[in-house]
């Protein structure tokens, strides 16, 4: 890939993750810093693949959950980071499906990983914010008017879906405790 798209993307991708933080900060969900773990981050890149391919065909039917379903993914990376991440470095991404495959990731992750039944407070203000962050995604990737099913299109559409990704790890990161502090 050419250098000044490879930096187009970066930027692009940078000013997404901006954008989220500052949403899921007004909200009370995150304190303006992005929580990050580079096994958090290293495991994205290893299935990243695999969700892209099952999110891509999501994309005409369902633009918010293509990119929605990545952060419910980032926070059960997260979680599973900190209870045992021996273990769960080597869990496969269909691992996190729930029984329909893709189409109920979320429901999943929230109710078997996150243990938050589907009906509790804090389940419905998780799945209003990600609903809020997938939306504002699929805006944000629209604003760039790229040709939709292009290269471009694909790479931008890629690079949102790890954004995705790394705000809903850290928003459990920051829900399960940590956070950064000056030493």
């Amino acid at each position: 890939m050419e250098p000044v798209i490879v930096e187009y993307l970066d930027q692009y991708e940078e000013k997404l993750r901006q954008h989220l933080l500052k949403i899921s900060t007004t909200r009370g969900e995150l304190q303006g810093k992005l929580l990050e773990s580079e096994d958090i981050s290293q495991y994205w890149h290893d299935i990243e693949p695999a969700y892209v391919a099952d999110a891509v065909r999501q994309i005409a039917d369902y633009p918010t959950v293509s990119v929605a379903w990545a952060s419910y993914l980032g926070m059960a990376v997260a979680t599973l980071w900190d209870k045992d991440w021996t273990s769960a470095r080597y869990k496969p991404y269909e691992s996190y499906y729930g029984s329909k495959g893709f189409d109920d990731m979320d429901d999943h992750i929230m109710q078997e990983i996150l243990c938050l039944p589907l009906s509790a407070p804090e389940a419905i203000k998780t799945t209003s914010l990600i609903q809020t962050l997938a939306q504002e995604t699929i805006s944000f990737i629209r604003h760039e008017q790229i040709e939709p099913q292009s290269p471009m299109a694909f790479y931008a559409f890629s690079r949102s879906c790890r954004a995705m990704y790394s705000i809903g790890a850290a928003i459990q990161l920051h829900r399960i405790g940590y956070k950064y502090e000056k030493v």
